[in-house]
């Protein structure tokens, strides 16, 4: 066991031998520690929290009560092999949130990015990939093997099915269910997950300029209407496009999917 100097562990919690606490940490009361977890600096795990596995998790992130950090997948081809969860720098994983390590068949790793924003009772299943600044809003479950793009935002009850990439800057509404891939900084809602255009408000909030606001507006546009398949116009678009932006999306649609496409209607 490494305990820094500075941190502060409550008497009453349990820090099992193996693990590394770093400067500044706290733990509460009726928290528990596993062997093979690492705090870095300035983490807080408050009072009931769990905290277990092969676990990382970054400076300043806070784990609140009640959270289950680092079991074992929820997975039935899962055999006890060492895999592992990371969670990035000034994480905030609300009460009763779960997040599973990986899968020896799925890469081994579950990944949490910097900056996030994990609500209450929301999941993480194995061998997810959740990028920065990603807010999880109340409830809502990413499948295993998901691919969580930055920026993102995924409402309440919502639920994205596994093997699902989610491009960047997109917007997911509340009660929705997420089956194929969505493009980046797309509108996406409707029980049954229909794209419904941009997210023009998370456009401008991000102060992106009105010339690339314009040519994602036209983009989305021949995506919709031009002529050919769904990966046709994406490859002509590529072709045209001098904004970045477009660009993100175009490299989405043509990289791998197993999915496939959620298409404008």
């Amino acid at each position: 066991m490494s305990i820094a100097a500075t941190a502060e562990i409550h008497p009453q919690a349990v820090v099992e031998d193996g693990a590394v606490i770093g400067e500044g940490v706290t733990v509460g009361p009726f928290a528990v520690i596993g062997s093979q977890v690492s705090l870095a600096e300035g983490v807080t795990v408050k009072s009931h929290a769990l905290v277990t596995g092969q676990t990382s998790i970054g400076p300043e992130t806070t784990i609140f009560s009640f959270a289950s950090v680092g079991e074992i997948p929820q997975d039935l081809k899962f055999a006890g092999e060492e895999t592992r969860l990371e969670i990035g720098a000034r994480c905030r994983i609300r009460e009763h949130v779960t997040l599973n390590t990986g899968t020896e068949g799925g890469g081994g790793l579950t990944r949490i990015g910097d900056d996030c924003l994990l609500m209450t009772g929301c999941h993480v299943a194995h061998d997810a990939i959740v990028g920065d600044r990603v807010i999880i809003v109340n409830h809502s479950a990413v499948a295993g093997h998901c691919r969580i793009e930055d920026d993102v935002i995924i409402g309440g009850l919502s639920g994205i099915h596994q093997w699902v990439r989610i491009g960047r800057g997109a917007i997911i509404g509340a009660v929705t269910m997420v089956t194929h891939d969505v493009i980046p900084h797309a509108l996406v809602q409707a029980p049954r997950g229909e794209l419904d255009g941009l997210n023009l408000v998370g456009l401008k909030r991000k102060g992106v300029a009105r010339g690339d606001i314009t040519a994602l507006r036209a983009a989305f546009q021949m995506l919709k209407q031009g002529e050919g398949a769904f990966q046709d116009r994406a490859s002509r678009l590529a072709a045209e496009t001098e904004s970045d932006y477009v660009r993100q999306i175009t490299d989405f649609i043509l990289s791998p999917s197993d999915r496939g496409f959620l298409t404008p209607k």
